[in-house]
């Protein structure tokens, strides 16, 4: 390899050197930024969750009202000191990714007037219409996940595993508590909240009278155990996790009334097979409550197969927990989950997701169904007959729309970008990130009449991507060349910084943490790629379904397009220095990558790469590569440790020993193997961390290691 020179005279080079420890400190730029809208139904009210400052960790609640914002729940005033987070609410912001403190979560009763949260599992209560500041309210242990009732006069919560409502005119009744050891009332289980999007286990009605609960049955789920190396004192933890091919928790519904009567959900045991779409491996069985909930209309549960072919959208009778179909979707391959549906308006029609001629999902309200050439990506709100969501028409945009049944499908936001929403009213809350930053935009009856403040830190690195459509596939790509750097000055290093996983695009129009971090990479003196291949979300139902079966071979191959595809057009690029470094799926495909292909890759940083695909979950794995006893082959060409005898590159692992959703025993597995095969590579363990890496140290150095790993490497190779 050439001997190329790392850095050069720059203004922006001047405050690289910043970068590691403000994107640390930022907690990846996402502290001061405003999130978690909720929009009052008459559209004068939102609330939302923001930290006073950019590298403040500590979030409260605020109010913008009147076209002006005001803090009315400050955890700093509240909290005498730090307070001990139930384990509950551990394990649901670490599902959650949450990586702030103070105020996390919150709801509130349908006119958005009565706020419900907690600090240290205390609960605490405040309203946007009497002028006073929040109040403590006594439960009957550490409460988790409080939600207020549509009235106002209640607020439901777990403790313990067992829901209660709390009444604000005195008295707390506990509505559900566990039989045993292992069940939970109105709390989500850990395929739900890890892989299916569902949050939540507990719906109220909109008569403020019942609730629709989950019962979630751990008992017949392994356990796994995480203890804290560095403090051998300390007892593991255990948790309840369903690897691929095991059992699942079991999950049943029920009807909870506030005068003490219950209903069991009768949900149905397995799909009709007549419809089910068949396969070598086939499980009827509705093992997954995918979703719920309690509009207008009644209650209504959405169930899934095992094996993910068939799922069913049921409405609940009240009364007796009755069941009836409303709409059925199959799939040769698995049914996609879309955040947000099914749903129903409030005349009660169906909002479901349906795959239009070319392969997009569309999005079918009612008999309206949405324009040709969008593809749906979310339902963000519901409000009467009016439906908003996110689509796209390139994959690189996300963009705001709604449909009215007068006004039919139209397109709210404009301009570049990654778009969303939440709604209430009139009034549209339009969050957007453009190239240039974040804005969040309140409209009121479609025009713009102010703005909630993003209190962000900017990057000390300015991202400056070529978008890119590389090859036959037009691969979506971004290309990063360091700021000093003229076009035929030399040659540049190449380093691939992908994730190209399922439900998340890098490659989109939109300034981002990893956006910034691409840049900082290239100020080192690498040209770094950025691709979304097959597999990632926006370019239909056969790009998304290519991984089926092989979770590896067809998205390495699209890199490996995308990285020549670059060359051919940007001669600088050095096809003689290649490296590759991710995190999850990303750490994945980089250790994937030298093992399978070192004649193009010649160094790897790999973070947290799930390396046996038979550790992961049911819900996740069993739907890109079927039950593992029927399709062995295709966890063992999808998994990294087989082919660890290959390593010819230098390779660093990296991971969090307390991650409980890719556990550390997936690099302790590939090192031992490694080892066994006499192949060199180093492991870098993260005391105390979990898959997102918060510690400020932590996350400041591991890039800095990163950055001289990969250039030390690429320098010998």
């Amino acid at each position: 390899m050439n001997d190329y020179a790392y850095g050069g005279p720059t203004e922006d080079a001047v405050r690289i050197p910043e970068f590691p420890d403000q994107f640390a400190r930022t907690h990846r730029f996402s502290l001061g930024v405003p999130r978690r809208f909720t929009v009052s139904p008459d559209g004068r009210r939102v609330l939302f969750l923001r930290s006073a400052g950019g590298d403040d960790p500590v979030s409260g609640v605020w109010l913008y009202e009147s076209g002006r914002e005001r803090l009315i729940a400050d955890p700093r005033a509240l909290a005498a000191g730090p307070a001990e987070v139930p384990e509950e609410e551990q394990v649901r912001r670490e599902r959650a990714r949450e990586t702030s403190s103070g105020v996390v979560a919150y709801a509130t009763d349908a006119e958005a007037r009565l706020v419900a949260f907690t600090l240290g599992g205390e609960l605490w209560t405040v309203r946007t219409d009497d002028g006073h500041g929040p109040r403590r309210v006594p439960t009957a242990g550490p409460a988790v996940d409080p939600r207020p009732s549509p009235d106002g006069g209640s607020i439901a919560y777990v403790t313990g595993g067992a829901l209660h409502v709390l009444r604000l005119g005195g008295g707390d009744l506990t509505l559900a508590a566990p039989e045993g050891p292992g069940v939970s009332y109105g709390l989500a289980e850990h395929a739900a909240a890890e892989s299916m999007g569902r949050s939540r286990g507990y719906w109220w009605s909109p008569g403020s009278d019942a609730l629709l609960v989950a019962r979630v049955d751990d008992t017949p789920v392994r356990r796994w155990y995480i203890a804290d190396p560095a403090d051998p004192a300390k007892p593991p933890r255990a948790i309840p996790y369903p690897a691929a091919g095991t059992a699942n928790a079991e999950v049943s519904l029920r009807i909870v009334r506030l005068d003490g009567t219950t209903a069991e959900v009768r949900l149905p045991a397995a799909a009709d097979e007549s419809s089910h779409p068949p396969g070598t491996w086939t499980d009827t069985a509705f093992e997954y409550v995918a979703s719920a909930g309690w509009d207008g209309s009644g209650p209504y549960a959405r169930v899934q197969t095992r094996d993910q072919r068939t799922a069913v959208l049921l409405a609940v009778d009240p009364l007796t927990g009755g069941t009836e179909p409303l709409d059925s979707e199959h799939d040769a391959a698995w049914v996609e989950l879309v955040p947000g549906l099914p749903g129903r308006t409030a005349s009660g029609a169906a909002i479901t997701a349906r795959t239009a001629g070319d392969g997009l999902r569309g999005l079918r309200i009612g008999t309206a169904d949405s324009p040709a050439g969008v593809h749906v990506r979310e339902v963000l709100a519901v409000h009467g007959e009016r439906v908003w969501f996110s689509a796209n028409e390139d994959p690189s945009e996300v963009h705001v729309w709604y449909h009215d049944p007068a006004a039919g499908f139209i397109r709210l936001s404009e301009g570049p970008g990654v778009h969303l929403a939440e709604a209430g009213g009139d009034t549209v809350v339009l969050d957007s990130q453009t190239e240039t930053g974040r804005t969040v935009t309140v409209l009121e009856g479609g025009a713009p009449a102010g703005r909630i403040a993003v209190l962000a830190e900017e990057p000390v690195v300015a991202p400056r991507p070529v978008l890119l459509s590389l090859g036959e596939r037009e691969l979506r790509g971004q290309l990063y060349f360091p700021s000093w750097h003229r076009p035929g000055s030399g040659r540049l290093p190449v380093l691939l910084n992908p994730y190209s996983g399922p439900q998340m695009q890098l490659a989109v129009r939109a300034r981002a943490w990893w956006t910034c971090v691409s840049q900082w990479f290239a100020e080192q003196g690498f040209a770094v790629l950025t691709v979304d291949g097959r597999g990632t979300s926006g370019r239909g139902r056969e790009w998304e379904k290519a991984v089926h079966g092989d979770r590896l071979a067809p998205v390495l191959r699209d890199q490996i397009d995308a990285l020549h595809a670059a060359a051919e057009r940007y001669p600088d690029l050095d096809l003689g220095a290649v490296a590759i470094r991710g995190w999850s799926y990303g750490g994945y495909l980089a250790a994937g990558a030298v093992l399978h292909h070192p004649e193009v890759f010649h160094a790897a940083s790999a973070g947290a790469a799930p390396t046996d695909r038979r550790l992961y979950d049911t819900h996740w794995e069993e739907r890109f590569l079927g039950h593992p006893e029927v399709f062995p082959e295709a966890y063992e060409r999808s998994s990294l440790v087989p082919y660890a005898h290959r390593l010819s590159r230098p390779l660093l692992l990296t991971h969090g020993v307390a991650d409980d959703n890719v556990f550390f025993a997936h690099t302790l597995r590939l090192s031992a193997a490694l080892l066994a095969a006499g192949r060199p590579h180093s492991v870098l363990p993260l005391s105390g961390a979990s898959h997102t890496v918060t510690g400020r140290g932590q996350a400041s150095s591991l890039l800095r290691l990163e950055a001289a790993f990969l250039k030390r490497s690429l320098r010998t190779a």
